[in-house]
């Protein structure tokens, strides 16, 4: 017989759980003091439970197992769900622990009580509270296998602190049956047939890539497809990568930031073969203008995703690797020139370029082209997200870790720490703006007192750029709220950005109380110098702030829920 947190201390040894994020509290001092003397987990002790679970994210991004995640009852449970919901919408395995209230005391208002489980139920793939301890082996492991099969996703098991104390059966299972099994692919292949005789007879076929191609692992299926039909690709901005970035048949991101050439060749195929995608209005815009003279065929694993958004004509539920497989088998050179020449003009025509000669984003991201063969990229959310998205090549041995779906600022840098936990050996940059990383600043103690010398390239434009952004082109100029250097001294309405108050943070004060290194880089002149200095750390994190110019935007946009007649280009 042993107690409830000895067998939960079991369970994570079983499930080869190498690190766990946890925050200590007081239903879960029980769990805690069995891995006291527990050398085998490596014990990660964040500073905030929202940067632990977007830590446990980057670890389970960027390494392929499951990132677990450990926090105390009420406002530690409550703390994870802007995080659970990040890597829910990512479909990235997180198993999340919290501790409850004794369960003769739930649903009494005691003290750090909360209803986690309901609150979590919308995004998640499952959600329980162990109300028996005999339950408890078969909840966890239930709950591991639930996180990693079919479209994986998030899970939390709510454990009571009596559950914890009890003794009971020490037997932990090997298997339990589940019915989120993956698709029959024998009962697919009257739909596989109909997509593989729609891409015989297509004049102009497109493959639109979304993030479904990376979580399969497919990106060799799916290259060895290109390669033998010789159809043109895009992707979604959770897609890149699918494809190598230098590829000859690649032709970059769609949706409201994507390259024109790519949103062109979406308006004009006759069929689109979307794998792995959900067709979200980031990516459909006009959804009565979306692909409309194009058949499509429309891959995914989660049969809740297909014809949600876009209506399909050829459905076909399965996992990507597999299906791609299935397609290249039957696969046949497709003659497409003329079409692959018209695409390759309006890449070479409407190339992604930022105007601006100062200091700018895509250089700093060009230099990381050159700088890292084998790199690991986390970004935060807003303009900085969607100019690495644009000009950070990426491969199997250059990977980009971002918040799609959700969209959360905060995001960067606890993913980026997650990441090196998880490859040591492999460096690793986030890129972050200046708004996004003060939401989640305090995790720089995390990679500090871990030695992870993670390089941070901070872009500065004083402001939530991106929303500044849409105030500039789509609301007249007025910036409410976008401003980081505003004051309540400032003017009631201000359009100027000359003469502002100092920037609070300073950020070179902020690193030194961290015990950061840090550069301050002002012009392009400064860039090589500044990414020499970070990669001779060796464990210490650096922080390079870029100064960037504060109206510095991202382009091409196409307005949001619009078609492709209303993109604007910026500077030329």
């Amino acid at each position: 017989m042993i107690t409830g947190a000895q067998l939960f201390v079991k369970a994570l040894k079983e499930e080869n759980v190498e690190i766990l994020f946890a925050y200590p509290g007081g239903q879960i001092i029980d769990i805690l003091d069995e891995l006291y003397n527990d050398n085998s987990i490596n014990m990660i002790l964040p500073r905030h439970e929202q940067g632990l679970a977007h830590a446990a994210d980057g670890y389970a991004r960027s390494s392929g197992k499951p990132g677990v995640c450990l926090v105390t009852s009420g406002p530690g449970a409550t703390n994870l769900v802007t995080a659970i919901a990040t890597a829910n919408y990512d479909a990235v395995p997180l198993v999340c622990f919290t501790g409850q209230v004794v369960t003769s005391l739930i649903g009494k208002d005691a003290f750090q009580e909360a209803d986690i489980v309901d609150m979590v139920k919308s995004v998640t793939k499952y959600a329980i509270t162990v109300r028996k301890r005999e339950d408890l082996g078969a909840i966890i492991k239930r709950a591991f296998i639930i996180a990693q099969s079919g479209k994986p996703g998030a899970v939390l098991v709510d454990i009571p602190k009596d559950i914890q104390q009890q003794l009971g059966s020490e037997e932990y299972p090997s298997d339990i049956q589940i019915c989120d099994t993956l698709p029959n692919l024998e009962q697919q292949s009257k739909q596989i047939n109909k997509a593989i005789q729609s891409l015989q007879s297509a004049k102009r076929p497109l493959l639109l890539a979304g993030g479904g191609v990376r979580i399969a692992k497919a990106e060799r299926e799916l290259s060895k497809f290109v390669e033998m039909t010789g159809i043109p690709v895009v992707t979604t901005i959770m897609g890149k990568g699918a494809i190598t970035s230098d590829a000859p048949l690649y032709y970059g991101n769609v949706g409201i930031h994507g390259s024109f050439g790519a949103n062109s060749a979406i308006e004009k195929c006759d069929l689109l073969l979307s794998i792995g995608t959900r067709f979200n209005d980031r990516i459909a815009g006009s959804k009565e203008n979306f692909a409309k003279y194009a058949k499509i065929i429309h891959i995914d694993i989660d049969p809740s995703t297909i014809s949600k958004n876009i209506q399909a004509d050829v459905p076909i539920l399965g996992d990507a690797k597999a299906i791609l497989k299935i397609l290249t088998e039957s696969a046949k050179p497709l003659r497409l020139s003329a079409w692959i020449k018209e695409l390759d003009e309006l890449k070479s025509a409407y190339p992604i370029k930022i105007a601006n000669d100062k200091l700018n984003p895509q250089m700093i991201i060009e230099q990381l082209n050159t700088l890292f063969d084998d790199v690991i990229v986390a970004t935060d959310v807003g303009q900085n997200q969607l100019w690495t998205t644009q000009f950070l090549k990426l491969n199997e041995r250059r990977r980009l870790l971002t918040s799609g779906g959700f969209g959360t600022m905060g995001f960067g840098l606890p993913a980026a720490i997650g990441a090196k936990l998880a490859n040591p050996q492999t460096p690793v940059v986030a890129i972050v703006g200046d708004g996004g990383f003060q939401m989640n600043v305090q995790e720089l103690a995390t990679a500090v007192i871990n030695g992870l010398p993670i390089i941070i390239c901070l872009l500065n434009n004083s402001w939530l750029g991106n929303v500044r952004q849409w105030q500039e082109l789509y609301y007249g100029k007025r910036y409410q709220s976008t401003c980081l250097r505003r004051r309540a001294t400032c003017p009631t309405q201000c359009a100027t950005m000359q003469e502002c108050p100092a920037y609070v943070p300073n950020f070179q004060k902020l690193a030194d109380s961290y015990e950061v290194k840090y550069r301050r880089i002002t012009s392009k002149d400064e860039i090589d110098e500044a990414f020499a200095f970070a990669m001779q750390q060796t464990d210490v994190p650096t922080l390079l702030e870029f100064m960037i110019d504060e109206e510095e935007n991202v382009y091409p946009i196409i307005l949001p829920g619009k078609d492709l007649s209303t993109v604007k280009f910026g500077k030329k």
